[in-house]
């Protein structure tokens, strides 16, 4: 087999392709929206090495392979290209997210007031790669706006749903290394 060409200089131009072909400026909200997806998927990559536990680092590792889906999703301009079937999000794929956060939240203590980032090492990264998904589904819902095309629900779930894991799960890894949690101090003292 004949090893691949990493750089292939069709983008010096400023232009990218798209799933089927079709290129636009990289600088497009579609390139955003997938592009946030992707810094979320690597930034996971980190944080699952900072994490010891195995079944939270095999559950990170299944957020990345559907991330991985879902910025194949969104480099899919549907109206001129056909959605492969790898790229879209199943009702399953959010009712095992929920599932984990109702896992993770029923072995922490109830929330005293708003957690600040902070902690473990592990738990503040985890803090950042849920700002990071906020601003992933703030992409993905500008790109439906202003390209007037329809984002399916499940995606918006999912990604929606995924910052929620990410913040239980920071309150969780706090717990596994034993740091308290930091709690806003409204008086600012």
């Amino acid at each position: 087999m004949k090893k691949s060409v990493i750089y292939t200089r069709t983008g010096d131009g400023g232009t990218t392709s798209l799933v089927g072909g079709m290129r636009v400026p990289k600088t497009h909200i579609r390139l955003e929206a997938y592009g946030t997806v992707d810094e979320l998927n690597a930034n996971i990559g980190v944080l699952a090495t900072c994490v010891e536990d195995v079944a939270i680092c095999d559950f990170l590792l299944y957020i990345q392979h559907k991330l991985f889906s879902l910025g194949a999703y969104l480099a899919t301009d549907q109206s001129v290209t056909e959605l492969h079937v790898e790229s879209q999000i199943s009702a399953e794929a959010i009712k095992r997210l929920e599932t984990a956060i109702d896992e993770l939240d029923n072995s922490l203590p109830p929330l005293r007031a708003f957690v600040l980032p902070g902690g473990a090492f592990s738990a503040s990264l985890c803090h950042v790669c849920r700002t990071v998904c906020r601003r992933a589904e703030r992409r993905i819902l500008a790109l439906e706006e202003y390209e007037n095309c329809i984002i399916d629900p499940e995606i918006k779930q999912f990604v929606n749903r995924l910052s929620d894991y990410l913040f239980i799960l920071s309150r969780k890894l706090n717990q596994l290394t034993q740091h308290d949690e930091i709690y806003w101090d409204k008086s600012c003292k």
